[in-house]
This record gives C-alpha cells, structure tokens and sequence, in this order.
C-alpha cells in the first residue's frame, strides 16, 4: 500500500518495503509519508531454546527483512518484531478474553516491559542494521470492574499484553518510559528515520 503526498527523497532509487502486513504498523510507516509497499514474510518465530527477549525480537525482526529479500532483492526492506514482558516472561497475544483478563489482572500496578526489534536491510548489499527499542509501560491499579469495562470495549484479543495504546488502552496506564511511544505500537519511528538516513533516505 503506499502513502499518500510523499515527502521522502531516496537517493538510491531504491523502493522500500514493510515486512508485515499490521495494520498498526502500515499506518505508522505512513506518518513518514514514504512510498512504500507491503509484504508478509513467512517465517517460524517460535522462540529458541534459553533465548531473552531482547536477542528473540532482534533474530525475528532481521529474518522477516532477510525472508522478503528473496523477493525484493533490489529493495530496503524494513523489518519489525515485538513481544512484551512482566518480570522477564514473555506475554503472548491473548487470544480470548479469559487470558486477556489474566493479563490485565497481572500487569494492574506493575510495570510491563515492551522490547521491539527494528532491521532495515538494503537488498542490494545484503547488509543488516538491526536494533532493539525498549518501551516500559507503568500500569495502573485496575479493578475488574475496570478490565471487563476495557475489554467490552476494545476487544484487544491480538495485541500482546491485552491493550491498544493508540486507543482506549491509554487509560489503563499511569505513566510511559521509553524515547518513542511508537515502539509501543509496534514501530520505533525515530530509530527507522535514522536508520533510513544511513541508507541515503533523507526525511523530511
């Protein structure tokens, strides 16, 4: 999908590509106002034995960029992974309300550590820059009046740690710790505009 009124200039000619096909993340690439298009990379991100979060979405997020090279072998390829943590244990995408509930119930007044990985391959050389964005959200106390009220609401069974943030989710916190709240969705944007600067990507 591209952007509409690109302000980008690309020094290489290169075309871009988003290696996902969230919808949260397409609409964060486009605040960039890039021309860029999306793929779906198919790869197993099942998490290697003893592996930390932060090695698990940096692995992923390069092997996404790495698994559209293959059709994209002339592209910057921009790849993304996440997962968010209480006390080092990854939590999965809920799934049903009954885990989102458990979930919520664990994280009200603590903090909830999100990790995103963030790659920008150039197709071209088959070189990698892949970093990691911590996120650290501060929940606050939450009744289960308050839970089953949010999840009537908002429904947010496929979002890691049950809750949207560019929603309604807002209100569950009490307070952010990070550089980018972008990473939260999904997308470190201040990370990727330098990492596209470095690839002659000039933004604006």
């Amino acid at each position: 999908m591209n952007s509409d009124s690109p302000s980008s200039k690309i020094a290489t000619g290169q075309r871009i590509v988003l290696s996902s096909t969230s919808p949260f993340r397409n609409a964060l690439l486009k605040q960039l106002r890039l021309d860029f298009t999306t793929a779906s990379p198919d790869i197993d991100e099942s998490r290697l034995p003893g592996e930390t979060p932060t090695a698990l979405v940096t692995r992923l997020a390069e092997a996404k960029a790495r698994a559209v090279r293959l059709h994209c072998p002339d592209a910057l390829i921009i790849g993304s992974d996440q997962v968010a943590c209480i006390d080092g244990e990854i939590l999965g995408k809920p799934g049903s309300r009954e885990k989102a509930i458990r979930q919520l119930q664990r994280a009200s007044g603590r903090r909830v550590s999100f990790y995103t990985g963030l790659s920008l391959l150039n197709g071209r050389s088959g070189q990698a820059r892949t970093i990691c964005e911590p996120f650290h959200v501060h929940f606050r106390p939450l009744s289960d009046a308050a839970i089953e009220r949010y999840l009537n609401a908002e429904q947010p069974y496929g979002c890691a740690g049950s809750f949207k943030s560019e929603g309604l989710g807002i209100a569950l916190f009490q307070h952010l710790e990070g550089d980018d709240p972008n990473a939260l969705i999904g997308l470190p944007l201040i990370r990727l505009v330098s990492l596209l600067a470095e690839q002659g990507v000039e933004i604006p």
